[in-house]
C-alpha cells in the first residue's frame, strides 16, 4: 500500500513535500524506529503463531516440557515488545517535537521578512493559530506514516502470514469485506479535510477575541461591553466544540464498519474452521492459532482503514504552515543590492507616486529634499500623506513610480537591514517589548554599555523618573508597556532613538503623549539629538515645528507648499489657515 493510494490528489503533494524535506534529516533515525516497529510486529505475529502448539501441546496431548518452554517464551516476547515499543514512542517523539520546533522557527522567520501589507492582510490571530495549533501537524502527519506504515502495517503483515499459513481460504473469507471499507472511508475524507479548516479558523477566532479583550479592556469596562465581548467568546467556543464533535463523528464512523465486518468474518471463520474440526479432521491448534492472529490484527487493521482520514486532516494543516513559509515578500533586496552607505544623510523624493492599492494612490508625483543636517517638517491633515512617506523612507512599501534616495542612492538597491542601521524612528504609536526599562532602551543598540544607556535616558528626560520606580531599570514595562504610563513609554521610547545614535532620524509626533512640562524637556533634549543630522518630522501641532527649516505641507498626497515658518504665514496659503485654526489668530 502506497502513500499515494492512501491520499487524495490535494493532499499528496503537500505531505510528499513534507516528507521529502524531513526525511533525509532523520533517516537514521527513522530507521532505527522501523526496526524496532518490526521487532513488535514479528512480535505479535510470534506470539499469535505460538497458539498453535499451547493449544495441541499443552491442552490436547498435556505435554509439560512444552507448557514451560511456552510459557518462557511468552515472557521474553512481551518483554522484547516492551522495550522495543518504548525505544520507537521515544525516538518519533522527539522526531516529531523537532520537526514541530523547526517548523515554526521557519514560519517565525519567513513572517519577519514580510512587508506590511502581509500584516494588514493576514489577521494576528490567524498567524497565531498557525505557529501554535497548525505546527503539530507536521509532526503528527509523519509521525502517522511512521507508527501506521511502520508499525500497524508490519503487525498486519506478520499477522497476515499466520493466518495464510494455517489457512489460505479462511483469511480469503476474513478479508472480504475490506474493499467495502475503502469505499466508505474514501468518501468520508472530504467532510473531514472540510472541518478540519473550519476547526483552524474557528481557533483563530477565539485567539482574536482574546486579544482583543486583552488589549481592549479599558474601553469593554467603560463601554460595559463584557456582555457581548463574552457573547463573541461563547459563539467562538461553541462553534469550535461543533467542529470538533463533528470530526470525531466523522473519523468515528468507520468503527461500526470496521466491527460489523469484522463479527462477520469472525463469525465464518469460526464457522468453518468449527466444520473442518468436526468433520476433516483438522487439529484445533491451527484454527486457534488462526482466530488469535485474526482478533489481534482488528486494530491495526483499524488504525490503517482510517489513517486515510487523520492523514486528510493533518494535510490541511500543513497546507496552512506552507501557506506562511512559502509567501513572498513584497519587499525585498534585489540581487545586485548593496550597503547603504551614509555619508550626509540627504533624502529625496523624485517623483514619487503610491498607493496602497494600484486604484486609489495616497501620493501623487511628490518631488522632495530633506536637505542633509537639516530639519524637515511634513504637516497637514490627517490621510494627507505623511505617514505614508516614513513607510516609504523605511522601505516597508517601495512606491509605484518614481525614486525615495538617500544620498542618491536608490532605496530599492540597497540591503535593507543596512538601511535600518541608519534610520531611527521614534512614533506617537510607541511599541514596548515586555521586559524590562533596560532592555527596551537597548534594543536601540544592542551591546551598549550602562553608561550609554544611562546617558541616552538623561537625554530623554527618562532617567530620574525611571530611578523612582521600584526596580528602576529592571523595572518589567508589562505587555506591551501596560505597567508604566504613555508619557513613560514614549520618553522610554526616545530614549532608545538617541542610544541608536542613527544620522537619520524620523520623528512622528515624538511628544504627543506628554504633559507640558514633559513636551518642554523633551523638545528640547530633542533639539541637540537632532543637531546634525538629517531629520524628518511629522507634527499635527505646529508649535513643535515652526524651527524647522524646512516645513512642507501636504495635502491629499500632494506637496502643497513648502518653505519656513515665516515664508509660509507671509504665502498666507494652507499652512497659514491651519495655524490659525489651532491658534485663533488671522494669517498675516
Amino acid at each position: 500500500m502506497s502513500l499515494k493510494r492512501l491520499l487524495t490528489s490535494e493532499d499528496f503533494p503537500v505531505l510528499k513535500r513534507l516528507v521529502m524535506e524531513n526525511f533525509k534529516r532523520f533517516a537514521p533515525q527513522y530507521g532505527i524506529a522501523m526496526v524496532l516497529m518490526s521487532i513488535m510486529a514479528g512480535a505479535t505475529g510470534l506470539s499469535a503463531w505460538m497458539m498453535k502448539d499451547l493449544i495441541n501441546k499443552v491442552f490436547v496431548d498435556r505435554d509439560p516440557w512444552y507448557m514451560w518452554v511456552i510459557c518462557g517464551s511468552v515472557v521474553a516476547i512481551y518483554t522484547v515488545k516492551g522495550l522495543a515499543s518504548y525505544g520507537q514512542e521515544i525516538l518519533l517523539a522527539r522526531i516529531g517535537n523537532n520537526i514541530m520546533a523547526t517548523m515554526q522557527k521557519r514560519i517565525f522567520d519567513n513572517v519577519l521578512r514580510q512587508d506590511l501589507g502581509y500584516f494588514q492582510r493576514n489577521a494576528s490571530s490567524d498567524l497565531i493559530t498557525r505557529l501554535t495549533q497548525n505546527a503539530s501537524s507536521a509532526s503528527s502527519a509523519l509521525n502517522l506514516v511512521a507508527v501506521s506504515l511502520g508499525r500497524d502495517m508490519f503487525t498486519l503483515i506478520s499477522l497476515l502470514v499466520v493466518m495464510i499459513t494455517q489457512d489460505a481460504l479462511l483469511t480469503a473469507i476474513a478479508l472480504i469485506g475490506v474493499p467495502l471499507l475503502f469505499v466508505v472511508v474514501g468518501r468520508l475524507l472530504k467532510q473531514v479535510r472540510k472541518l478540519f479548516s473550519s476547526e483552524v479558523r474557528s481557533l483563530a477566532s477565539i485567539i482574536a477575541t482574546m486579544q482583543e479583550t486583552v488589549h481592549g479592556i479599558r474601553i469593554i469596562k467603560a463601554f460595559r461591553l463584557e456582555d457581548a465581548m463574552r457573547s463573541r467568546m461563547n459563539d467562538s467556543v461553541s462553534a469550535v466544540e461543533r467542529l470538533s464533535n463533528r470530526m470525531v463523528a466523522a473519523q468515528a464512523a468507520t468503527n461500526p464498519l470496521i466491527d460489523s465486518l469484522g463479527g462477520i468474518a469472525v463469525a465464518s471463520v469460526i464457522f468453518y474452521g468449527g466444520w473442518r474440526v468436526i468433520y476433516t479432521g483438522a487439529t484445533p491448534g491451527e484454527f486457534f492459532a488462526f482466530i488469535t492472529a485474526l482478533l489481534m490484527s482488528t486494530d491495526p487493521a483499524r488504525r490503517l482503514a482510517r489513517l486515510h482520514l487523520s492523514l486528510a486532516a493533518s494535510a490541511v494543516g500543513v497546507r496552512m504552515l506552507y501557506d506562511i513559509m512559502d509567501a513572498v515578500p513584497a519587499v525585498t533586496d534585489r540581487e545586485d543590492a548593496k550597503p547603504l552607505a551614509v555619508t550626509e544623510g540627504e533624502v529625496r523624493f523624485s517623483g514619487v507616486t503610491f498607493g496602497y492599492d494600484s486604484a486609489s494612490p495616497v501620493l501623487h508625483d511628490v518631488d522632495l529634499v530633506a536637505q542633509a543636517g537639516c530639519t524637515t517638517a511634513l504637516v497637514g491633515l490627517s490621510g494627507s500623506g505623511k505617514s505614508t512617506m516614513f513607510n516609504l523612507v523605511m522601505r516597508f512599501w517601495t512606491p509605484q513610480s518614481g525614486r525615495v534616495e538617500i544620498d542618491g542612492t536608490d532605496l530599492r538597491d540597497v540591503v535593507g537591514e543596512t538601511l535600518y542601521d541608519h534610520v531611527a524612528l521614534v512614533s506617537q504609536d510607541v511599541f514596548l517589548f515586555d521586559g524590562t526599562i533596560a532592555e527596551n532602551i537597548l534594543r536601540g543598540r544592542p551591546g551598549a554599555t550602562e553608561e550609554e544607556m544611562f546617558a541616552a535616558a538623561r537625554a530623554a528626560s527618562a532617567h530620574d523618573f525611571i530611578l523612582k520606580l521600584p526596580n528602576g531599570y529592571q523595572t518589567n514595562v508589562g505587555e506591551f508597556g501596560g505597567q508604566i504610563s504613555g508619557g513613560q513609554r514614549q520618553r522610554i521610547s526616545i530614549a532608545r532613538a538617541f542610544l541608536k545614535d542613527a544620522p537619520i532620524l524620523l520623528l512622528d509626533e515624538p511628544t504627543s503623549a506628554l504633559d507640558a512640562e514633559s513636551d518642554a524637556a523633551i523638545q528640547e533634549a530633542l533639539k541637540d539629538l537632532m543637531k546634525g543630522r538629517t531629520t524628518l518630522i511629522i507634527a499635527h501641532r505646529l508649535a513643535t515645528v515652526v524651527a524647522a527649516d524646512k516645513i512642507v505641507v501636504m495635502d491629499h498626497g500632494r506637496i502643497a507648499e513648502q518653505g519656513s515658518h515665516a515664508e509660509l504665514m507671509k504665502h498666507n496659503g494652507l499652512y497659514a489657515r491651519l495655524h490659525a485654526l489651532q491658534f485663533g489668530t488671522v494669517a498675516a
